[in-house]
């Protein structure tokens, strides 16, 4: 039974209950438990308009490694931008972009941990940036080492 029905027969129980002259308080530990969790998730629930945060992950793409970057948007004109950089997403409200690593590595500076991706929507004239974390070590350096020492305490 999804949540609102069990908000409902919740909501229903305490007035049919008072309705028969009852007190509510009779009722079990367990439907008071469920009106609480109804009214502490009903209280965190985010509204349904709000976008996701863009997010990455390694794919493969042919011979070689690309950077996915995907997220939502409110409308099909929005134009997306990686690091300032306008390139086109595949995919309607839910959107994807694949990026090969020297592109990822040419757009960004050195060592970056986040790359900015905007939303422009030209209609509305409504932009909104958001920072997507790169895959740990992905623009990191190579540091070739020569000898490595390990001892135990």
């Amino acid at each position: 039974m999804p949540f609102m029905d069990y908000a409902q027969t919740f909501f229903r129980r305490i007035t049919s209950a008072n309705a028969k002259g009852r007190h509510p308080s009779r009722m079990s530990l367990r439907q008071l438990a469920l009106a609480a969790a109804t009214t502490v998730l009903g209280s965190l629930a985010s509204p349904a308009s709000a976008a996701e945060e863009p997010r990455a992950k390694l794919v493969n793409c042919g011979a070689e490694s690309c950077l996915r970057i995907a997220g939502t948007r409110e409308s099909l004109s929005s134009v997306v931008a990686i690091n300032g950089h306008v390139v086109p997403a595949e995919g309607r409200r839910s959107w994807k972009i694949d990026l090969p690593i020297e592109m990822v590595r040419e757009w960004s500076a050195p060592h970056a941990r986040t790359m900015e991706v905007s939303l422009h929507d030209p209609a509305t004239q409504r932009a909104t940036k958001a920072e997507v974390d790169l895959p740990i070590g992905l623009l990191g350096g190579v540091t070739d080492l020569a000898m490595l020492l390990v001892s135990s305490g």
